[in-house]
């Protein structure tokens, strides 16, 4: 098998202060037969004067308004011309010689390689290791989804369909259970491919605010109302019982597919 073209995807939107770390990742990586793709949603900060100082190191950029994450998502991928896709966002990092190991996993027959990704707390400086899950029933109880250390090929995006741009936040969640519930094959490649930044208390990080998408990404992909609820109540129970944990001192504490790094 040859080495594959890997394809990948930064979006953006005033990103300055961690959008260089990105960028060195990706092009400071020892594979060759790649393209960077940038979709920045028109930012108002220094994130396209930093873009600019690397310009001749990145394949694509565009900067334009759009209509979310997913939009953003969908963007680059069409754009894409990459065997496998990787979506690397503005705060996450690839490790070095990640696409190289990636590449020798590559065998042509998944629709998904996924390799593990590091979460690094900003607030207490830990790391922990996420172990994907390769496979997504519709109410996906402990999985893990490790979106930075997913490849998929651009035939499982044509085939399965792009990211559902009236999901704001489960996006890529989403995305796994419809391949999974289209017996999409994946492949789990014991590597660490990626870092991802969590911490800080955050509007965002709220479940509350993410309602209407998972009840929708449940009914969506086959779940019934009851079954949409259920699911939705696991995690407003599992994000209580990670606040309960932190406020006694016990927020270091992981389990099921997680691995202190």
């Amino acid at each position: 098998m040859s080495s594959p073209k890997i394809s990948i995807v930064t979006i953006s939107y005033n990103s300055e202060k961690t959008i260089e770390d990105t960028i060195l990742s990706v092009i400071s990586q020892d594979y060759h037969n790649k393209e960077y793709i940038i979709i920045d949603g028109a930012s108002v900060d220094n994130t396209l004067n930093i873009i600019s100082r690397y310009k001749a190191d990145i394949t694509k950029v565009i900067s334009e308004r759009d209509e979310g994450i997913s939009d953003a998502f969908n963007k680059g991928i069409r754009h894409s011309t990459g065997d496998i896709i990787c979506l690397i966002n503005s705060d996450d990092r690839l490790l070095p010689g990640a696409l190289s190991k990636v590449a020798r996993e590559y065998d042509g027959k998944a629709d998904i390689y996924c390799g593990n990704v590091f979460l690094w707390n900003t607030d207490d400086d830990t790391r922990y290791r996420e172990i994907p899950s390769t496979d997504f029933p519709v109410m996906p109880f402990f999985r893990h989804v490790a979106h930075q250390g997913m490849f998929a090929t651009k035939e499982c995006y044509n085939t399965f369909g792009m990211y559902d741009t009236k999901i704001r936040f489960p996006m890529d969640l989403e995305f796994l259970i419809r391949v999974s519930q289209g017996k999409g094959v994946f492949h789990y490649m014991d590597i660490d491919v990626a870092e991802f930044r969590i911490g800080g208390n955050t509007d965002s990080n709220s479940i509350f605010r993410k309602k209407n998408d998972y009840l929708y990404m449940v009914r969506k992909n086959g779940g019934n109302t009851l079954q949409a609820y259920i699911f939705y109540y696991f995690l407003v129970l599992t994000q209580a019982v990670k606040a309960v944990l932190s406020i006694f001192g016990m927020s270091r504490i992981r389990k099921l597919r997680y691995k202190k790094a």
